[in-house]
């Protein structure tokens, strides 16, 4: 398994620094453990070194390879308005709840490449993805939530075959989402949400094929 690296995208805010960035780092530390990769000890300076001169708003991309080299880009980011919905549909491929890479973030991200390009840019702003028994997962760059009216969002359990989303991971410790499992049927009942930690929680509307 040396075909791959790890990958973490943060937001850096003026004044406020990395936005969640302890939960980042600690993902990535406990997903090198998992792979057998060595430990990204130079992470941290890695990322205050590309922020050094910024004076806006940055989305930060660090990988992180089995040979423990750590590379860092970054690029503007601008936020989405408050009032943002963003049309999602479902797509055709289905994601293998068995297959344990589904777990960690990595490079090796075709099957999710494969999800988005079923629709174009205008037919959809993200596409969420089943396993094979027909269970919510996640989207191509989002977690997924549901509001059922509870008070407190639900999300699709990692052994559906699915990313630990840091705003997930987030969410679930402030006791603002638990983990419970999803059908198509639930989308319908409920206020939908999708959200990673670049964005937060965007407000969806699921579009039938």
């Amino acid at each position: 398994m040396t075909d791959f690296s790890l990958i973490e995208t943060l937001r850096w805010q003026p004044g406020d620094g990395f936005i969640r960035w302890r939960l980042h780092l600690a993902r990535l530390s406990r997903s090198a453990r998992r792979l057998g990769f060595p430990q990204p000890v130079g992470a941290a300076a890695k990322l205050d070194e590309a922020v050094a001169e910024a004076t806006g708003p940055l989305r930060i991309r660090l990988t992180f390879d089995p040979q423990g080299k750590i590379e860092v880009t970054s690029a503007p980011f601008v936020p989405l308005p408050p009032e943002t919905v963003w049309s999602v549909r479902i797509a055709k491929i289905r994601l293998d709840s068995a297959d344990r890479l589904l777990h960690v973030k990595t490079t090796r991200r075709a099957v999710y490449e494969t999800a988005r390009a079923e629709y174009a840019p205008a037919e959809a702003d993200e596409v969420i993805l089943l396993n094979e028994r027909g269970e919510v997962c996640e989207g191509t760059i989002t977690s997924v939530f549901l509001d059922d009216g509870t008070g407190i969002l639900r999300t699709p359990p990692i052994s559906c075959g699915l990313l630990a989303g840091v705003l997930r991971t987030e969410l679930i410790c402030g006791r603002k989402a638990r983990v419970g499992r999803l059908t198509l049927a639930d989308l319908d009942a409920g206020t939908l949400y999708v959200g990673n930690s670049l964005r937060g929680l965007i407000r969806a509307n699921l579009l039938r094929n």
